[in-house]
């Protein structure tokens, strides 16, 4: 169970969660929302948890004045497709459409959010089909469906079952990091673990995976910045 503590003046609330898998204390602070989040491991004590945070008060005073403001998307602002900032115009459609590097959106801000989600989505599950079923051949494997969800904590899982799950948010980023993603999950219909084994089969499919991945890692909070609404 999760507790929270809090530190400094103004305070600053953590998030604790204790792990049995983790073998040091990690804190997380979200550009997303600005939460913060410290992992402990099963056996470490409040003292030690709190010593740990008042160390790094001044670190995470500065992240948290880095947290990304929320974007929310409208006409004549822009949104991120592929890895490029793309305008959104209002036009005389029924519905949203991509052409000519721009977004195209009916002439009403109260559905312009929710129409560019719709389209984006629709994207997001081309790409990322096409994108599985090119790294499941080379694998000689088969993946049984693909699921998009607007998921935080990953951007893609393989189940026993051969399904793949994708957050529909990756057809923001660049095309190679959409692709890495792709070429990660087909991985594991034939190693179902992170061991080397897994990554030398990621590898083969991509060999400079490592670049993608790390892009993730450094910019994928901006592709949840986005609000389109309801």
């Amino acid at each position: 169970m999760g507790r929270q503590f809090s530190i400094g003046n103004p305070p600053i609330a953590v998030n604790v969660k204790t792990s049995a898998r983790a073998r040091r204390l990690s804190l997380r602070v979200s550009r997303l929302d600005g939460a913060v989040s410290l992992t402990v491991p099963k056996y470490s004590s409040d003292r030690e948890a709190m010593a740990f945070l008042q160390e790094r008060e001044e670190w995470l005073r500065k992240h948290l004045g880095d947290v990304m403001p929320k974007a929310s998307v409208q006409i004549g602002g822009s949104v991120m497709f592929g890895g490029v900032e793309t305008p959104i115009v209002a036009a005389e459609v029924r519905r949203a459409r991509f052409e000519d590097g721009v977004f195209y959106v009916p002439d009403d801000a109260s559905q312009s959010g929710v129409r560019l989600k719709a389209l984006l989505k629709l994207k997001a599950r081309d790409a990322l089909a096409v994108a599985s079923d090119h790294y499941a051949a080379e694998l000689g494997r088969r993946y049984t469906r693909i699921s998009l969800r607007d998921t935080r904590s990953r951007w893609g899982s393989c189940s026993s079952q051969g399904v793949l799950m994708y957050s529909w948010r990756l057809i923001m980023a660049p095309v190679d990091v959409l692709n890495y993603v792709a070429a990660h999950e087909a991985s594991h219909l034939v190693e179902m673990n992170h061991s080397a084994a897994f990554w030398e089969t990621v590898a083969g499919l991509m060999p400079d995976y490592e670049v993608h991945r790390r892009w993730l890692r450094e910019n994928g909070d901006s592709l949840h910045r986005y609000d389109f609404g309801n």
